[in-house]
């Protein structure tokens, strides 16, 4: 993959991410999160220049798109209150209900293969009503029939909730997730792919429609924002991105 088609694959993703996002007040960003922390600077520039409603962004780790003073622990009280309408999640699994695994594989306790934990991810999957599902990675591998461990499960029937999935965009693929069907439905498929190749990469099975539409590249005008003012304000908290972001 050429630098210029890396490029356009992030642009596509943040560009979606904007769209997900569409009517929010305010998304939270976890660390290490340069597309969806783009996706939400996108949307927050559109309103800006559409004259709509503010868009509040607070990234975990930004000093100047953050305004929480002590990191996860207020994220966890905004979000117990109803402040935070969207969230990001992802997974080292997601399986076909929507749960996710950040624990690691095999049978637990004794796992072949460790990652770094749940973290708050059951709690603001619980709570925050519009969790995007966010994973590059689309294969066997990571999208799975059941996950090994449930970090964080999508629905709990005995338990209400207003918290839960939304969507899950990876780099082949958007699909949106049915809560009364518990399972994915198959939305577009990125340029460059097509619905047979999402179906050979994935471990669950899900519902589609029979024509497959593909994901909308962002337009020129999307296209600069991102190169140019996106750019700069990622800059902060995600120098590396930022400078792969750069306008040919």
């Amino acid at each position: 993959m050429t630098m210029q088609d890396d490029r356009a694959r992030k642009e596509l993703l943040i560009t979606v991410i904007a769209g997900l996002l569409d009517g929010i007040r305010h998304v939270a960003v976890g660390a290490s999160s340069p597309i969806p922390a783009a996706g939400a600077m996108l949307l927050r520039a559109r309103n800006e220049q559409q004259g709509k409603p503010p868009v509040r962004i607070s990234i975990l780790g930004s000093s100047r798109h953050n305004f929480f003073t002590n990191g996860g622990v207020e994220l966890f009280d905004c979000a117990a209150q109803g402040r935070v309408d969207a969230f990001f999640l992802g997974g080292g699994q997601i399986d076909g209900a929507g749960n996710i695994n950040l624990v690691g594989t095999g049978d637990y306790p004794r796992m072949d293969v460790r990652w770094p934990g749940s973290f708050g991810s059951a709690y603001l999957y619980h709570l925050v009503p519009r969790v995007i599902l966010f994973r590059e990675e689309h294969s066997p591998r990571v999208l799975v029939p059941k996950v090994d461990f449930v970090s964080a499960a999508a629905t709990t029937p005995e338990v209400k909730r207003r918290g839960g999935p939304h969507a899950l965009l990876t780099n082949l693929a958007l699909f949106d997730f049915d809560r009364e069907r518990g399972g994915f439905r198959l939305r577009s498929v990125h340029p460059g792919y097509s619905a047979e190749d999402v179906r050979d990469r994935t471990g669950f099975d899900y519902a589609m429609p029979e024509i497959v539409p593909p994901t909308p590249a962002p337009d020129r005008t999307t296209a600069e924002l991102i190169r140019g003012q996106i750019r700069d304000e990622l800059a902060e908290c995600y120098p590396e991105f930022a400078r792969t972001m750069a306008a040919a």
